[in-house]
């Protein structure tokens, strides 16, 4: 089968830090390429995959300081795919709502993964007037704020088997790996390692659009004696960090619907 893998431009493919989205998407990628298809993944041009590499722009956007517009490199990526959609069987979209306008108008077979939230009151519009789109959804709970839109299935976030491997060590402390905004809640994983008496250890990244919401909410948090923020680390320091945790947190902990992380 000839698909076509289209991802956000944001973070290369695989991330080379934090980066959920573009991470699960170079398993699925490399994953299709092993079981014998056709893959052309459309990314950035620093991302390394077996596939054929369609590099829409030259590396990832918010690893790039020069870039100040973000979505219009995006509307490059959905006009590019657009003019090669007769190539490939299938088109999946890990891009939100940004293909269901354009490509509920063309004949080659869509569907888009959805890694965000969806109680945004904004959001149900855009699910009401292209009702058609398929999408397919990470959980079932993730589906509860808009039961209505064409869900295809639900496909489970895969790992490569070997990936990490369990570490029989001491478990001496919490960990929350991720991303440093309101819907993620990291306050909330501080506030339960307060509670049990144990110390926690934070990989995370802050956006520029949290850095106001961490300033405010999280950093004086991070001077609690029994927080250690580490910053944002790659793959390789993951199983360093965290294989001696005793609980691990990698999604939001509370909310109305879950979202994507590392």
């Amino acid at each position: 089968m000839r698909i076509a893998q289209i991802a956000p431009l944001t973070e290369s493919v695989p991330p080379k830090l934090y980066g959920g989205t573009e991470r699960v998407v170079s398993y699925l990628t490399e994953a299709l390429v092993e079981l014998g298809h056709e893959v052309t993944l459309f990314a950035t041009g620093d991302s390394q995959t077996t596939a054929n590499l369609e590099a829409v722009w030259p590396r990832a956007l918010r690893l790039d300081p020069a870039i100040r517009d973000r979505i219009a490199p995006h509307m490059l990526l959905m006009e590019l795919v657009r003019r090669r959609a007769e190539d490939f069987d299938v088109l999946h979209f890990h891009m939100d709502y940004y293909s269901f306008s354009l490509f509920k108008r063309q004949d080659t077979p869509f569907v888009t993964t959805w890694y965000g939230r969806l109680d945004l009151p904004e959001q149900q519009p855009v699910f009401d007037t292209f009702n058609t789109a398929p999408v397919i959804s990470i959980s079932d709970s993730q589906r509860h704020p808009l039961p209505l839109a064409k869900w295809v299935t639900t496909v489970y976030h895969g790992l490569p088997e070997a990936l990490y491997v369990l570490q029989p060590v001491e478990q001496k402390y919490l960990a929350f790996l991720g991303r440093i905004s309101q819907e993620k809640r990291v306050d909330t994983a501080i506030r339960i390692a307060g509670r049990c008496g144990l110390p926690i250890k934070i990989a995370a990244n802050v956006d520029f659009a949290d850095h106001e919401y961490f300033e405010r909410e999280i950093a004086p948090l991070l001077e609690l004696p029994y927080v250690e923020y580490v910053g944002e680390i790659n793959d390789s320091q993951k199983g360093p960090n965290f294989c001696r945790a005793r609980m691990r947190s990698y999604f939001r902990l509370t909310g109305p619907s879950p979202s994507a992380s590392s």
